[in-house]
């Protein structure tokens, strides 16, 4: 099963009213392992970057100039995320609702929505009242985000790639048997050892010795009033 973990980064948070993007990550998944099969740009939005934005995630001006457009990346990026795959976002409308509005502007279909996986549904249905941001579920789940300063696409992607996981059984999902000429021994199980053949011994004898049961006669003289003769 392959699966696409993604996010991005904007100049704001109005994808129909100007806002562009200008950073997407993703991370590939085949049975929830990741592959090392990473897709990673940043994109000149041809516009200013507020100060508010770049604040979140340190892209400027100045770093963005010399970047490509989308347009100059957007098949290679279709390419990568495939027809079938699930793609899986934190708040996923947003990181979808910027994507589509890229690819309106290039007369391009809009992604597939049953495609969409969205962790922040799925944190609501698991976990109600509490906080659903990235930062608050990696500290749920264990996840160290100590190297995570500011925003970044690609980083945060494989943060999410990770909270996906755990909020999704662990890693032990991934770890599948197939059965193959090489590793049949693996599927055997060895055969069960003989048990041993022992010699016949005939039990022991317990009845006491006339001995024994002389001195148990005599020990029992000696106690007053014993309860099992107590006719009361």
């Amino acid at each position: 099963m392959r699966e696409i973990i993604f996010d991005t980064e904007t100049t704001g948070l109005n994808a129909g009213g100007g806002d562009r993007l200008v950073e997407i990550g993703c991370i590939e998944m085949i049975n929830r392992i990741e592959t090392g099969n990473t897709f990673h740009a940043y994109f000149n939005p041809e516009r200013p970057m507020p100060p508010e934005a770049q604040a979140v995630h340190g892209l400027s001006d100045a770093f963005l100039a010399d970047k490509p457009r989308f347009a100059d990346r957007v098949d290679e990026l279709l390419a990568y995320f495939g027809h079938d795959a699930k793609l899986i976002a934190h708040n996923a409308t947003f990181d979808f609702g910027f994507v589509d509005a890229e690819l309106k502007r290039l007369k391009r279909l809009p992604l597939d929505r049953t495609r969409m996986v969205d962790t922040v549904a799925m944190a609501r249905r698991m976990h109600p009242g509490a906080k659903h941001s990235l930062d608050a579920l990696c500290s749920r789940y264990g996840i160290d985000r100590s190297h995570r300063v500011k925003h970044g696409a690609l980083l945060d992607a494989e943060l999410l790639a990770q909270l996906y996981v755990e909020m999704t059984g662990g890693r032990q999902i991934g770890l599948e048997l197939t059965a193959t000429s090489s590793d049949q021994s693996l599927l055997v199980s060895p055969p069960l050892k003989s048990a041993k053949v022992r010699p016949f011994r005939a039990p022991r004898p317990h009845a006491p010795t006339p001995e024994e049961a002389a001195r148990h006669m005599k020990f029992l003289e000696t106690i007053e009033l014993p309860l099992w003769l107590d006719a009361s």
